[in-house]
């Protein structure tokens, strides 16, 4: 193992400092917001209202030199020019004009209530964010570079919501629940009303320039690629044993010593691996170190899994189901050596 006195890490700790003033609690979310940023990935966040998702986007957009935010809410009534823009009609000149929507000029973007909108709005929105350009009228604008997206959802039981394909969610690096926080940091939220109004950005400094994410991004995939063949087996064996199909799957067994092939109906996708591989190598990286351990396999891997997999009927509606217990399981039936990682 190798560590470095690497400067930017300094500079994500101011980065994650900043957050704190404006944004109680929820370190481990600040972090994945962080392991994302410097791994060019999106976070999924499934939550209640108020619990100051827009505020840490705003935030963020402050401690990042000269970066743009815009927040969408996303309704039934939604059309994907709403988000990318489309070509309008100029009576003037008697011609159509390009013109792109506020996702174009975004350095970091929050899609509220994804599911509350049409698929098709959605999918445009994601296919922007997963390629990163918007293409009008045979015109291409490219997106900023940082460039974030952290969408909410609302819980699927709730009314008014559309279920979203395994393909679209597929494209965050991240799916984690924000729940509420502790007594304690609800009452030092309290003590913090007068950083809660329209301005409470404003009360965080800038920390780290957009320069700096990408570099940080350059270190992080060369991270990745020297992983040692331990760390690629063991993410591999992690994501195979989510599939049914294969072998791995059925060492991965409850209290009773049955599988999980009444709750698990597909596995997780290859992307899973891949996210896996760039989120350990982000932490590697904010831990100071230039190798990836099985810890920082462990510690993405939930957040990375758990939106790829697709459920049975029976796990969606019976209560005999809980993804974090079966992903803990997985974690804990899965040797991190194997015969071919050691050769």
């Amino acid at each position: 193992m190798s560590t470095t006195q690497n400067p930017y890490i300094a500079k994500l700790n101011n980065l994650k400092a900043e957050l704190d003033k404006i944004v109680v609690g929820y370190d481990d979310m600040k972090w994945k917001v962080i392991m994302c940023l410097i791994s060019d990935g999106h976070l999924l966040l499934q939550s209640v209202p108020g619990l100051g998702k827009t505020l840490l986007v705003e935030a963020l957009a402050q401690v990042v030199e000269g970066a743009t935010q815009y927040a969408f809410q996303m309704t039934p009534d939604m059309k994907p020019a709403d988000v990318l823009g489309g070509e309008i009609f100029n009576p003037v000149t008697g011609q159509f004009e390009v013109r792109y929507g506020p996702i174009v000029p975004a350095n970091f973007v929050i899609l509220d209530e994804i599911n509350r909108t049409t698929p098709k709005t959605l999918s445009a929105a994601l296919r922007a964010m997963q390629e990163r350009y918007v293409a009008i009228g045979g015109k291409r604008q490219d997106l900023l570079d940082p460039f974030l997206v952290m969408a909410t959802m609302n819980p699927v039981e709730q009314e008014g919501t559309f279920p979203l394909p395994e393909a679209l969610l597929d494209r965050f690096a991240f799916e984690i629940f924000m729940g509420y926080v502790t007594e304690d940091q609800e009452v030092e939220l309290l003590r913090r009303t007068h950083l809660h109004d329209r301005h409470a950005k404003d009360h965080a400094k800038v920390a780290i320039t957009k320069q700096d994410i990408i570099d940080i991004r350059t270190q992080v995939v060369d991270i990745s690629a020297h992983a040692s063949d331990e760390i690629l087996y063991y993410i591999t064996r992690l994501v195979r044993a989510t599939r049914p199909e294969l072998e791995y799957f059925h060492l991965v067994t409850d209290k009773e010593g049955k599988t999980f092939e009444d709750f698990i109906a597909v596995g997780a996708s290859p992307r899973c691996e891949i996210w896996m591989l760039r989120t350990a190598a982000a932490r590697a990286f904010i831990k100071g170190r230039t190798d990836i351990l099985p810890d920082d396999v462990k510690a993405v891997f939930k957040s990375a899994c758990r939106h790829r997999l697709t459920l049975t009927q029976r796990a969606k509606f019976g209560n005999a189901f809980d993804m974090a217990d079966y992903l803990d399981t997985v974690l804990n039936k899965i040797p991190v050596n194997s015969d071919k990682s050691s050769q």
